[in-house]
């Protein structure tokens, strides 16, 4: 059975005494805040693998988001959001009203938002470079963004 790396993100800092019984049913690593968790646990995928780590721990932590810490073969990374009971509600009733399952529902709705977001994103560059153009020609504008590329601290 293969094991699978996850994140857990949590709704606030796990007090040492939350962090002491959760690591006593699966063994995490925390980071400086313990706001963050590491945990690599076997299933025989990461669907299983991150519903066993929620169904473990739901009850010692603060969750908020479980999720694959490496993507998939297609460029995917799983999550698995922990929703108030209100919000769960209303995930549900819009899911049945759209006759589709929750999870096929808030999938479409990320999708959705991460397109808008990049078209959104894409919109504004193409402002702010006909802003820049207005001012400058386009050999200069693309040697400084050359300059700047070359110049920019990694992970930028």
């Amino acid at each position: 059975m293969p094991h699978h790396a996850l994140e857990i993100t949590l709704t606030q800092p796990a007090t040492q005494a939350e962090l002491t019984r959760a690591v006593r049913v699966m063994p995490l690593a925390a980071n400086h805040d313990r706001t963050r968790l590491m945990a690599v646990t076997k299933a025989k995928n990461p669907d299983r693998a991150l519903s066993r780590a929620h169904h473990r721990l739901k009850e010692l932590l603060p969750l908020d988001v479980l999720a694959t810490h490496y993507s998939d073969p297609d460029g995917r990374v799983l999550l698995t959001p922990a929703f108030s009971p209100t919000a769960d509600a209303f995930i549900r009733r819009a899911a049945e009203q759209m006759g589709q399952t929750p999870r096929v529902f808030l999938q479409q709705a990320i999708h959705r938002a991460l397109a808008c977001h990049a078209r959104q994103e894409a919109q504004r560059l193409d402002r702010a470079l006909q802003f820049l153009l207005a001012h400058t020609t386009p050999d200069r504008l693309l040697a400084a963004v050359g300059r700047t590329l070359t110049h920019a601290p990694s992970g930028t």
